[in-house]
């Protein structure tokens, strides 16, 4: 049990800052930045005693007024701090004027350069989404909310558009790039295959993301390889984890699904999810995602 004044243990919790149906990750000692919606596959903490709260802001002390001071010590004062007035507003003034006639005879250097942009967050969707849909590869799937940004980083190289969402993990990789946890589709380059095949595509495929976004050398365990069906049509899923040991990476490892559909058209679907292990908590939103697509 948990005793007063212990840490509450890891696991998730529901938001506290009130979002309804999200909960949010407690590491036992600081909560995720990345919320997601309850539901099957999701052990959320039913006693709101467990989680614990956002610490409140100390209310504010009030200083303590000074004692005034009284008779002829304070007309001293006042006459002083009269004084002082004076003579701040005529150094201001003489202070304005000298800049003016600066300005008159000489411009400062210019570097030619122009003002860095302000920074700015990936785009987000728009209030109240709740599916993401992927009509050039024809499915959708959930959004999986606050945290999430859509995602704007380029194609993928497997797809030939790249719709989805993704939230960065590491800003500054040793190849100078981000890091990044992604859920994202698209209908798949006709070079690695088609729908005759699912197996044997979505395989060349697992091996072509493995190359181009992780670091190497890399260890490979293959966790899932197995026909499925979606809304009737037929899969493949292609489940794997990824482990290296490589300086200059937070992660360590990453899980990754690739989920192949033949919704009817040339190209199948893919749909892949990725998980680096420094957010491991969210391994859950794999089997979350790939058992909530539908086909349009």
């Amino acid at each position: 049990m948990t005793g007063a004044g212990q840490t509450p243990p890891p696991g998730w919790y529901a938001d506290p800052s009130g979002a309804p149906g999200m909960v949010r990750w407690w590491d036992g000692s600081a909560w995720s930045d990345v919320m997601m919606p309850s539901g099957p596959g999701v052990a959320v903490r039913s006693t709101p005693a467990d989680a614990a709260p956002r610490p409140a802001d100390p209310e504010p002390v009030p200083a303590k007024e000074p004692d005034r001071p009284s008779g002829p010590s304070r007309a001293w004062t006042v006459a002083v701090a009269i004084v002082v007035v004076v003579a701040a507003v005529i150094g201001t003034l003489l202070a304005i004027r000298s800049g003016e006639d600066a300005d008159r005879t000489a411009s400062p250097p210019s570097s030619g350069a122009d003002p860095a942009p302000p920074s700015a967050a990936g785009p987000t969707f728009p209030p109240g989404t709740v599916r993401i849909i992927d009509r050039a590869a024809g499915i959708s799937y959930p959004y999986l909310g606050e945290g999430w940004s859509e995602f704007d980083l380029g194609m993928q190289l497997e797809t030939t558009e790249t719709t989805g969402q993704y939230f960065t993990t590491q800003d500054d990789t040793p190849d100078g790039g981000l890091f990044i946890s992604q859920c994202t589709s698209g209908p798949v380059d006709p070079r690695y295959g088609g729908a005759a095949d699912l197996q044997n595509t979505v395989t060349r495929l697992g091996t072509s993301v493995r190359g181009n976004y992780y670091p190497g050398p890399n260890e490979l365990e293959v966790l899932r390889d197995e026909p499925r069906t979606v809304d009737g049509r037929p899969a493949h899923l292609y489940e794997f984890e990824l482990s290296w040991d490589v300086p200059g990476y937070d992660a360590t490892g990453e899980r990754a699904a690739l989920l192949l559909i033949d919704v009817g058209r040339p190209e199948p679907a893919l749909l892949y999810v990725s998980i680096p292990n420094t957010h491991a908590e969210l391994y859950g939103v794999i089997n979350r995602v790939i058992d909530a697509v539908e086909v349009l």
